[in-house]
């Protein structure tokens, strides 16, 4: 089975690089970040074209997760459920060939301090909080997208540069161990212990051709997963060539 993640940065705009790129790399499913669409908005005909199932959770102009795959999604579920009134569309989960996929688009949380760095760290622990109330630890779960945060040194080009900043600062890495608490391993670190392995370059200043990267796409597996595990990769190639994302794809092989 092949899982990928993928910050899309705006499914509309990148449609043919995502419909290409799923072509290509023919994965059973993809679970994509910051669609940035509505519902009803989607391109839904383009994907069921190209034989995707499609389960969404939108919104105008920012945020925005899908689970698209080769067999329907079911047990879809749409945010954490919990009651908080926050109405940014960041969560969506569902089950595909057995393993129960739950697809995050953590808060960027933009500086060290701010309220949005607040919201970021509550929203972390009540990401936890969901998972302690819907899942289980014995089973197949794959908790995967872009989660805003690099956790150690290996995983920035600069560490002294970004040390405490935002995507890399001591509460966020606390905050991603206690999700992880749950009994989630980094599959990526089960098979690499490399540095420089990144997923996200901004588009400024020429960081992609530079190697001014970070890790900060993951998937967080169970132990039936991480078991399962034969590889994962980071597609650099698909961060190449006119108006890409400023992530790249991330793919899970599993036995």
């Amino acid at each position: 089975m092949k899982i990928a993640s993928w910050n899309v940065n705006s499914v509309r705009a990148r449609l043919d690089r995502v419909l290409g790129w799923l072509a290509a790399a023919n994965p059973d499913v993809a679970c994509l970040q910051e669609t940035k669409v509505v519902d009803a908005d989607f391109p839904f005909d383009a994907f069921r074209a190209a034989g995707w199932h499609v389960a969404v959770h939108g919104q105008k102009t920012y945020n925005g997760v899908a689970i698209v795959a080769r067999e329907e999604p079911t047990d879809v579920v749409r945010g954490m459920g919990d009651g908080d009134p926050d109405a940014e569309a960041r969560l969506i989960a569902a089950t595909v060939a057995g393993v129960r996929l739950v697809d995050v688009y953590v808060p960027n949380g933009q500086e060290v301090g701010s309220p949005k760095y607040a919201y970021k760290l509550r929203w972390l622990a009540r990401l936890r909080a969901f998972l302690d109330s819907n899942c289980k630890v014995e089973q197949p779960l794959v908790v995967c997208g872009d989660f805003n945060i690099a956790p150690d040194d290996r995983d920035v080009w600069d560490v002294e540069k970004w040390r405490g900043q935002c995507l890399f600062s001591d509460a966020e890495k606390e905050a991603l161990r206690h999700v992880a608490a749950f009994g989630l391993a980094d599959a990526l670190r089960l098979r690499h212990a490399e540095a420089g392995l990144f997923t996200w370059w901004d588009y400024r200043m020429g960081a992609f051709h530079r190697g001014w990267g970070l890790r900060i796409d993951h998937f967080l597996v169970t132990p039936s997963v991480a078991a399962r595990l034969r590889s994962v990769t980071i597609d650099r190639e698909a961060r190449k060539g006119e108006q890409p994302s400023d992530h790249a794809p991330v793919v899970l092989e599993l036995d």
